[in-house]
């Protein structure tokens, strides 16, 4: 049998970090739907990050997107952030949203789009600097949509060439997360399409290039939980991009679509200690529909859940059986802790951290959402537009 306090004590400790661009309007490239009360800042995003912060307990920090989060003085904006209970997370790059990057970023056969690339993947880091961030979020839309369009091979030299510049500009106590995904935007190669793909670049550059595992960015029945089995015997899972997806990359909350594939993951982040080994939880999704800060809240706690239910697994039963050959009460040891409503267990969590035991109930009875529909009039809301 589990061991609660212990259980209890890990979930406390558990951190999740939700993305600023969530905050923001966002949506499909047939259109985007606007929503009252979203954020016109990076500062009021962090205002919103806030609420979610309190009514869940686990959520102090927040990933910035740049450009989508300039600002004159990242300092002040690390400042903003302490002061409303929050931290500064991860720095994601955005080398994919310029006319100059329609044939890639740091793999474009020209030299000087490479450069331009590759300056803003330093600044980022300047941004680090300046925010005591720990970690750089690289995703690449760089691929081909044709056979011979590039050499594929020189390609990845490029890709090489650009990760050892950044790396090389990293501190001691700063890391690269490396992320893949198999397709879209580019349809025929994709530059850093899998696991594999960004395994070797960080195997290559050292022990501060990490793989971010994006839980929408694989092919239709992979196996995401022994990619993260293996990363995590390997050393090189550095983060997790949680959201869920249907048939591509979805974006939408995470635990929605597979809340069964959620627990599977879990159980071997629990199993390879990656609950105590720095891997960051993070929240990669779009809203484009639901409002916002209370779809971000149900994320959280869609990951809390399955975050307990992994930790009450019998391992020494699992164990047993796995020993034994019996598969069947193996698998019944999974599904026991699967089918388990670790709602209550939760429930009490909150409690003894302070915090309402219904997050949704309570983000709703605050008044929040009535009190930013109703001061965040006029001025530009945060998003993409389409």
């Amino acid at each position: 049998m589990s061991d609660v306090p212990a259980v209890k004590a890990a979930l406390k400790s558990q951190a999740v970090e939700t993305p600023s661009w969530a905050y923001g309007n966002s949506g499909t490239r047939f259109k985007v739907f606007a929503q009252p009360g979203v954020p016109r800042s990076p500062q009021e995003k962090l205002d919103d990050a806030a609420q979610v912060h309190a009514f869940t307990g686990v959520a102090p920090t927040v990933a910035l997107h740049i450009p989508w989060d300039t600002v004159e003085d990242y300092a002040a904006l690390a400042r903003y952030a302490k002061e409303r209970g929050l931290t500064l997370g991860a720095v994601n790059a955005n080398v994919f949203q310029d006319d100059d990057y329609k044939l890639g970023s740091v793999t474009h056969p020209d030299p000087a789009v490479r450069r331009k690339a590759l300056d803003h993947l330093l600044e980022c880091v300047d941004i680090m600097d300046a925010t005591g961030s720990r970690d750089l979020k690289l995703w690449f839309s760089d691929g081909t949509n044709y056979p011979g369009q590039d050499d594929i091979a020189a390609r990845q030299d490029r890709l090489a060439e650009a990760l050892g510049a950044v790396y090389d500009r990293l501190r001691e106590d700063q890391r690269m997360l490396l992320e893949y995904k198999f397709f879209e935007p580019a349809f025929y190669t994709t530059d850093v399409p899998d696991w594999g793909t960004a395994y070797a670049h960080c195997l290559r550059l050292g022990p501060r290039a990490q793989v971010c595992v994006d839980t929408g960015h694989h092919a239709p029945g992979t196996n995401i939980e022994f990619i993260v089995a293996l990363l995590l015997r390997e050393g090189k899972l550095g983060a997790f991009d949680f959201n869920s997806r249907f048939y591509a990359d979805d974006d939408l909350m995470v635990g929605a679509a597979d809340p069964f594939q959620l627990f599977r993951i879990m159980y071997e982040v629990v199993r390879g200690g990656g609950l105590t080994s720095g891997v960051a939880f993070m929240l990669d999704q779009c809203h484009n529909i639901e409002p916002k800060i209370p779809a971000i809240i149900r994320s959280v706690m869609n990951v809390q859940e399955a975050t307990a239910k992994a930790l009450l697994v019998d391992r020494d039963a699992l164990a047993a059986a796995q020993r034994s050959g019996d598969v069947l009460d193996a698998n019944a040891v999974l599904m026991d802790a699967y089918n388990t409503d670790v709602r209550p267990l939760l429930a009490e969590v909150r409690e003894e951290l302070g915090i309402d035991p219904d997050p949704i109930a309570a983000y709703r009875a605050s008044g929040w959402a009535e009190r930013i529909v109703a001061e965040r009039l006029g001025g530009q809301q945060a998003g993409w537009g389409a």
